[in-house]
């Protein structure tokens, strides 16, 4: 699998800018299309996508003047459907560096950059790399007609939040809630070298964070703190009875039978719209609109910072920035919202990691220096 960190990684410290990726909607291509240039439908009709131009602006001081009802006030003109853009025209509205091209082989990549850091995209892949730590695009970009191509949602939900929008930022009075994955009878995976369970790694990973973050000055909930099986819903509405502003699971991973796939991984939930990274089979309903995905642009901000800090103080793989809408525990969240998946349990010389307590420690103070 391409991966555009390895082949460019070099070319960043020379970049200052902002990129995305197009994407055909679940109206122009299926999932399953190949997304070649030939199987687009550019006009997209019936896909409602949002222009990507700033949207019109009601004037404050005539709805004051006037003091009439929401109903009676002058709606601004529909904006125009964009579906897909040149990125360089993308680019220059939003005041970010032009494409910059990096290489033509193993695929062709292109950077783009701002003062907040930089985007490498690969035309024909969704894999990306925002500021060195891999990230999944939507769609894969395009190249037509020697023009690069991304869609919409890629450039309003992925590189938007990243390289146009300030760094997430904490006020006083924060108040995190940390999800120990499973519990109870419900036990997650197991390690492959002596079946000790995920849930005890899990907790014990929860604890040891709590006094980090308190030290930092956050206030400081966990779902559960003993051996007790909660459920989604329960988590969901734990977070939202302590008024949480950010919301933050913690899981180890599994790919047995296999033993070779190892590596982190941090995932939000999708945007309406796109495809997820990963449905482990479940519907991947594109439409749907889920209460959490009021958070987008937050929840990949919290993301992404909390994957690079742990990808760079592990030096393990780095398996991305995922998506997917099948966690319930992320999808009710009404707060930005995140999981992270710390290792694989399946992977012996991952396993042996886990389970040392010593590692356990480091991945608590990732996460806690992520979130100073």
């Amino acid at each position: 699998m391409f991966k555009p960190i390895r082949v460019i990684l070099c070319a960043l410290i020379f970049l200052a800018g902002c990129a995305t990726t197009p994407t055909p909607t679940p109206e122009a291509v299926s999932p399953s299309a190949s997304g070649g240039a030939a199987s687009l439908n550019w006009s997209a009709p019936g896909f409602e996508q949002k222009s990507l131009a700033p949207a019109a602006k009601t004037n404050a001081a005539f709805i004051v003047r006037t003091n009439l009802p929401p109903a009676a006030l002058p709606k601004p003109a529909p904006a125009p459907v964009v579906t897909w853009t040149a990125l360089k025209r993308w680019a220059a509205e939003h005041k970010v560096s032009a494409p910059h091209f990096l290489s033509g082989t193993p695929v062709t990549t292109y950077a783009v950059s701002s003062a907040y850091g930089v985007m490498v995209l690969a035309i024909g892949s969704r894999e990306a790399a925002w500021n060195g730590a891999e990230i999944n695009l939507g769609f894969e970009p395009q190249f037509i007609d020697g023009e690069i191509f991304l869609h919409g949602l890629d450039l309003q939900k992925n590189l938007e939040p990243l390289l146009c929008e300030p760094p997430l930022k904490f006020g006083t009075n924060r108040v995190i809630v940390i999800d120990p994955g499973h519990g109870g009878v419900n036990s997650g995976t197991h390690s492959i070298l002596d079946a000790r369970l995920e849930k005890e790694f899990t907790l014990d990973w929860a604890k040891r964070l709590a006094p980090l973050l308190e030290t930092n000055g956050w206030t400081v909930f966990l779902t559960r703190t003993n051996d007790t099986d909660v459920s989604l819903s329960n988590r969901v509405a734990f977070a939202e009875s302590h008024h949480a502003d950010l919301f933050v699971s913690l899981h180890f991973n599994s790919a047995a039978p296999d033993t070779s796939q190892s590596g982190l991984e941090t995932y939000c939930l999708t945007p309406a719209g796109m495809p997820s990274t990963l449905t482990r089979g479940y519907a991947d309903i594109w439409s749907e609109n889920l209460p959490n995905n009021h958070f987008d642009a937050q929840n990949l901000q919290l993301a992404v910072r909390l994957h690079g800090t742990l990808q760079r103080a592990l030096g393990t793989e780095d398996r991305g920035v995922r998506r997917a809408r099948f966690m319930g525990v992320l999808a009710g969240q009404k707060r930005p919202a995140i999981l992270i998946e710390g290792g694989f349990l399946s992977n012996p010389r991952e396993a042996a990691l886990i389970e040392n307590p010593g590692y356990r420690q480091k991945l608590a103070e990732a996460v806690a220096n992520a979130l100073k």
